[in-house]
């Protein structure tokens, strides 16, 4: 059942969090660092730098650029780009094995399958509700089948700040012309989700499913067990 912390206004639109929200993200992210790194360990000049390499490379970059802290898909090419700009190719030769690295993981990363019910959740809330996805990763959504299921999709990097910055829930709120109370945030993270909506005017239901230690003491205004309790919002 539903808990409910804090009394709920006048919701228009859901936005639904994705990684660990919609679908389990766990096997997929480990899918996709390993298809990168299958790819990665054809290049000798690569493998013998050593297990720790590519570490090394995304640490350097987000020292360098710490910008793209906010962006997971820019710091991740830059970080593979860095690399093979270490191991002396020449550009065209670092850009092209940066790319095909890249593409090794995003194809891996986007190879999911939300759940039948889940999507039959989603339609049914659709007839109530405008939905909206907000993103702090790097999935692409039109690769998969959630793909048409948002109005919009806001994805941390290119779309403003990561969660829980307020920027995508102010851009939502301004894309879609409706008060930032108006949306209800879902998602798995009290960090990122519940705090990013809470501290942008939004209303939050934190889905308290994953084994995490959190640093936020705030409060959801409700807290499930289960996304399918979410039907309650349309009985």
């Amino acid at each position: 059942m539903m808990r409910f912390n804090k009394a709920l206004s006048s919701i228009s639109v859901l936005s639904f969090d994705l990684d660990d929200t919609l679908y389990n993200n766990h096997p997929i992210i480990k899918a996709a660092v390993q298809a990168q790194l299958s790819y990665l360990a054809n290049i000798e000049q690569w493998t013998a730098q050593g297990p720790n390499f590519w570490s090394h490379c995304r640490n350097e970059t987000a020292k360098q650029h710490p910008t793209l802290i906010d962006d997971v898909t820019q710091l991740r090419r830059v970080a593979l780009h860095y690399g093979m700009a270490q191991l002396g190719f020449t550009a065209p030769q670092a850009e092209q094995y940066a790319q095909e690295a890249y593409t090794a993981f995003s194809h891996a990363r986007s190879n999911i399958t939300v759940e039948q019910p889940v999507l039959e959740l989603l339609h049914t809330l659709r007839k109530k509700y405008r939905l909206i996805a907000i993103t702090n990763g790097n999935v692409e959504v039109e690769k998969f089948n959630l793909a048409g299921e948002f109005d919009v999709v806001l994805k941390a990097g290119p779309d403003g700040a990561a969660k829980p910055h307020s920027a995508l829930f102010d851009k939502a709120a301004m894309i879609l012309s409706v008060d930032k109370s108006e949306i209800l945030h879902i998602g798995d993270s009290l960090d990122s989700d519940v705090q990013g909506a809470n501290n942008a005017g939004c209303h939050s239901v934190w889905l308290n499913n994953q084994s995490c230690q959190y640093a936020y003491k705030g409060l959801p205004h409700v807290e499930i067990k289960n996304i399918y309790e979410l039907y309650q919002l349309v009985e």
